[in-house]
């Protein structure tokens, strides 16, 4: 079967085997190799969460869609958001091939470059997400972008990435002790990342709104978050945060809230404070594990 033919499926799509078995990571969308039943499934994936974003969004959101003009009508091209995204906060979307190493998917956002995947979902199970998708990183993670004070606590986060290499190159002694801490500064950063960036709530006026991508780019779960009573919602605490696992195959039980993007900024400047002074060598085990890949791209960054 021919590659257009195949479509940008994900999991299914012959460009995106062939670019990682070339060794290619950041790559171009392109844009004629989308299916028709690809296209469907955006603007099916659109439609129906867009009555929940009017509800359960927060603002900052749904001003994100309406100036990169992201409508129901088909999947996106990248070049036309980064040309809406360029002045608003110098962020633009990278196409990338796959899964990105931890390290250097934080050096990213730290120049001001999201990691795109450029794949969608099968049409036959729109809620079923095997991996990201298109749906999730544009739909889910870009229209927070257009905001200059979230998308500075994105590149603030990539620079606490950075030092956290730099200072785990930079010890002497023991080598062991040395891959143990890192590890556990890359959970403590992990778990702090998926429960704001991805997972995240926000008080707006007299309520809670979503602004974690994660939750944004659920049908079913961007309402789970904010009306069920078997969600636990506490406002944020460093010490909760990177010291409590989380588990990505079902709804979350716990989120945290932060009173505004300032605020968010502040314990991100917090979190880098806490790297410094040793506070993340020692966080509780559990999830997220951290993988060879992921270690390897900060030991050698």
């Amino acid at each position: 079967m021919a590659t257009a033919d195949v479509g940008l499926t994900t999991t299914k799509a012959p460009f995106i085997e062939q670019a990682q078995q070339s060794g290619q990571t950041y790559i171009e969308q392109p844009y004629e190799l989308y299916s028709e039943e690809n296209q469907e499934t955006w603007r099916r994936l659109y439609e129906r969460i867009l009555p929940k974003w009017r509800k359960f969004a927060n603002s900052r959101f749904m001003h994100g869609l309406e100036v990169l003009h992201l409508k129901p009508d088909g999947i996106p091209r990248l070049d036309d958001i980064n040309h809406f995204l360029a002045p608003l906060s110098g962020f633009k979307a990278k196409a990338v091939s796959g899964y990105v190493p931890a390290y250097l998917f934080f050096d990213c956002l730290r120049q001001r470059s999201f990691p795109t995947t450029i794949t969608i979902r099968d049409g036959q199970t729109l809620d079923y997400l095997p991996e990201p998708d298109i749906f999730h990183d544009v739909a889910g993670h870009v229209p927070m972008h257009t905001d200059r004070v979230f998308s500075d606590v994105l590149v603030r986060f990539g620079e606490v990435a950075r030092f956290a290499a730099e200072r785990a190159n930079g010890l002497a002694g023991d080598e062991k002790e040395h891959v143990r801490c890192l590890e556990s500064n890359i959970k403590a950063m992990a778990r702090f990342f998926w429960f704001t960036v991805e997972f995240g709530l926000i008080r707006e006026g007299d309520g809670l709104r979503a602004y974690g991508s994660g939750l944004l780019s659920s049908l079913g779960e961007l309402e789970h978050s904010l009306t069920s009573p078997a969600v636990q919602r506490y406002p944020i605490q460093m010490e909760w945060v990177i010291n409590q696992y989380f588990e990505i195959d079902h709804y979350q039980p716990l989120l945290f809230i932060v009173d505004s993007f300032d605020h968010l900024f502040g314990l991100v400047d917090e979190l880098e404070q806490w790297l410094k002074d040793g506070k993340l060598d020692n966080v509780s085990p559990g999830e997220p594990a951290v993988n060879a890949e992921d270690l390897k791209s900060f030991m050698e960054a």
